[in-house]
């Protein structure tokens, strides 16, 4: 299959955007058969507001609110990021693992 450079809209921004014939290569080995709808800005924030930004993982610099608790199994101090209610247990990390 032959590509060609396409000028799309960002669906997000409307900015102009050019989806490259590798970027189209390699949505089709991918298996992607939609052009993006967002430029490589818009999809970046996207992503990152999908995944909780602050660069993904744990404690990525988010604003988290966390709560002090006290594990239920091995009775050390820990933080965990809800708020917890008493009708369930708390775990620290190591004891939620096991």
């Amino acid at each position: 299959m032959s590509f060609t450079d396409q000028s799309i809209t960002c669906a997000d921004c409307g900015v102009e955007f050019t989806f490259t014939i590798s970027e189209q290569e390699f949505f089709a080995q991918k298996g992607f058969s939609n052009p993006p709808r967002r430029c490589k800005p818009c999809r970046n924030a996207a992503k990152a507001e999908r995944n909780g930004g602050g660069g993904g993982g744990m404690g990525g610099g988010s604003d988290r609110q966390m709560f002090d608790v006290v594990c239920d199994q091995c009775g050390v101090q820990t933080q965990v990021p809800f708020k917890p209610n008493g009708a369930k247990p708390v775990y620290c990390r190591d004891c939620f693992r096991r």
